[in-house]
């Protein structure tokens, strides 16, 4: 009788049921997007802190919370970050992208060979987001000038880097958080290139899947500055002043101006120093009133051929110009750092501030152009932006967007170049050869390339995505708060009751690996990595084999996100820029999927044995 109540005693633990609660809210905030993944990971912290689930410091029996800031993981995602930031502010990563341009070629399928290739080599070594943010403008603009679609170019880049980030130990951030995690359970370290015979296999069937199968399922669809109409690369900014005499005095300004020049568009109407905010098929236009229009195509061309400020048709209309700028377009996705985020343009002054103007807005295959000023932003949103070129360049230098149009302007001085090199091959070096720890080799690649003048401090600063090192954090904690609860080892007692006892241990690892993959797909690959790796380790001890097949099969389940726009990051870049649907991804993504999770199943158990 005691045998069958003392799993609901258990249960009534106040310790797990408030750790079971605490799970419970941060998947469904996850999943409902209360709020940015970090903030729910930080959340989550302070709760197992103040319910006193987790004491602050170690005690003689428990861990406390401030150990998690001890992992090695989070501070070896942040160098990476730096290292990154120096191959990329030295160039090294855009002599690539040109690199690319040279050799792709006009044919589809040899520039999906060599992009891929290149995006899954340099993923291997360095983050894949700024790989993917380089390459994106660059890629676009090859296809723009060889007539292929975009939409059947950047998946296949997206899903390269992720394969390229599986061959090393260090090309994903959720191969480190694992590993971290699993070195606290005892767990041996993994080497730099321990997984680098399974990771060659999957980037070898990835791209044979993609340029076989894959390569029929990607759509052919425009992106959004082909959705538009941009036949006209130059436009001009200009703002004329209504002398008394003109024509335009007195009438309306969509039966005078706009009638005879119809491709103009007005931005405002200023009246003795004020924005008129009536709408233009009701403004009469009076005298000393201040119109600023853009000219596009033909009537900017009628303006230079005629001395730069006549209008030829309309010589009654004295118009007198006060001001001339060359406009530039701008196609860019909305970055997870930007402060748009979940604002609107007209919230945050977007126009006035910038002196730039919105043409569209492009989510989920949807083409927004009415109300733009009111519409809330999301991350991954791409917007069509027209303005002066040196404010294009000042917004793109904020990171509040990344550019799809131009590539990042860094200043390539050659002999950084190999400086930035020359380090991170040191690092690759250094963790081939086990010289000392993977994170205290990263601390020291990271320093270098800013006491070499690779990246400036402030930039090192800004490189890091400081919401994935306090997403980890969060999710460290908790996981940690799981494992000294016994919730974690009621867990993994409630799944072995549903395996079995004499459950196959290559069954286990199947459902490890799909688990791991569902889940990616839906919440933080990285959140899924620190609340699994315990579990994982849990079940192996409990089926007496080794927890080293277990972990591989995680490590290459949290990296298998093809099926969502929302799974990765990279996936989300694309995700605008190429004009698909979400639909899109689950039916090149799924198949693929499938595949390499029976490859998985079959190959983990045969290198890492049980």
């Amino acid at each position: 009788m005691l045998d069958l109540i003392q799993p609901f005693i258990s249960f009534l633990d106040l310790k797990i049921v408030a750790i079971y609660i605490i799970l419970t809210v941060v998947v469904v905030a996850f999943f409902r997007e209360w709020g940015t993944p970090d903030l729910v990971a930080i959340a989550a912290m302070g709760a197992v802190l103040l319910l006193g689930i987790l004491p602050l410091t170690d005690t003689d029996t428990e861990r406390g919370l401030l150990s998690v800031f001890s992992n090695g993981a989070p501070i070896t995602i942040a160098c990476m970050f730096v290292l990154s930031a120096g191959l990329e502010r030295t160039g090294a990563i855009d002599a690539m992208g040109r690199f690319f341009t040279k050799v792709a070629g006009q044919s589809e399928l040899r520039v999906l060979l060599v992009l891929m290739l290149m995006g899954a080599v340099l993923s291997a070594f360095v983050n894949n987001t700024p790989i993917v943010v380089v390459f994106l403008p660059i890629v676009l603009a090859h296809a723009r000038a060889t007539k292929l679609r975009a939409s059947k170019l950047l998946i296949p880049l997206s899903f390269a880097s992720i394969l390229g980030g599986t061959c090393t130990l260090t090309g994903t951030s959720t191969n480190l958080i694992i590993d971290g995690v699993a070195q606290e359970y005892d767990q041996p370290a993994f080497g730099m290139f321990e997984l680098t015979k399974l990771g060659l296999i999957y980037a070898l069937i990835g791209f044979v899947y993609l340029l076989t199968i894959g390569r029929k399922l990607l759509p052919a669809r425009s992106s959004l500055s082909e959705l538009l109409d941009t036949s006209s690369d130059r436009r001009f900014l200009t703002q004329f002043e209504v002398e008394p005499e003109s024509a335009l005095v007195g009438k309306p300004l969509t039966d005078t101006l706009l009638k005879n020049f119809p491709t103009a568009s007005v931005h405002e109407v200023k009246r003795r120093g004020r924005v008129l905010q009536t709408p233009l098929n009701k403004l009469v236009v009076r005298e000393r009133d201040r119109i600023l229009i853009t000219l596009h195509g033909t009537s900017f061309q009628r303006l230079k051929e005629s001395a730069g400020v006549r209008f030829e048709e309309q010589k009654d209309m004295h118009l007198r110009k006060l001001e001339e700028r060359e406009l530039k377009m701008m196609e860019a996705i909305i970055g997870p750092r930007s402060t748009l985020v979940g604002r609107t343009l007209e919230q945050v002054g977007f126009r006035r501030l910038h002196g730039i103007n919105v043409l569209a807005i492009h989510r989920q295959n949807r083409n927004l152009r009415k109300n733009l000023s009111k519409v809330r932003l999301e991350y991954g949103d791409t917007l069509l932006m027209e303005g002066p070129p040196d404010a294009l360049a000042e917004l793109q230098g904020e990171h509040q967007f990344i550019s799809m149009t131009d590539p990042p302007e860094i200043k390539v001085d050659p002999t950084k170049v190999w400086i930035g090199v020359g380090i991170a091959l040191a690092f690759v070096l250094g963790a081939s050869f086990k010289v000392m720890g993977i994170p205290a080799l990263a601390i020291l690649a990271a320093i270098a390339m800013i006491l070499c003048r690779c990246v400036t401090t402030t930039q090192a600063y800004q490189a890091v995505q400081w919401n994935i090192v306090f997403l980890i954090f969060g999710m460290l904690a908790l996981g940690l708060a799981m494992d000294q609860s016994g919730a974690a080892q009621q867990l993994v007692s409630g799944i072995m009751s549903i395996f079995g006892e004499k459950a196959a241990p290559m069954v286990v690892l199947s459902v490890i690996y799909l688990l791991s993959s569902i889940l990616t797909e839906l919440i933080s690959n990285n959140a899924v990595a620190a609340l699994l790796t315990p579990i994982v380790i849990g079940i192996a001890q409990q089926l007496d084999v080794d927890a080293r097949p277990f972990i591989v099969a995680m490590m290459f389940g949290c990296s298998a996100s093809f099926a969502t726009p929302i799974g990765y990051q990279t996936n989300t870049y694309v995700y605008g820029a190429g004009g698909y649907k979400f639909t899109d991804f689950p039916k090149v993504g799924v198949p693929l999927n499938l595949l390499l999770w029976i490859v998985a199943t079959f190959l983990v158990p045969v290198f890492w044995p049980f």
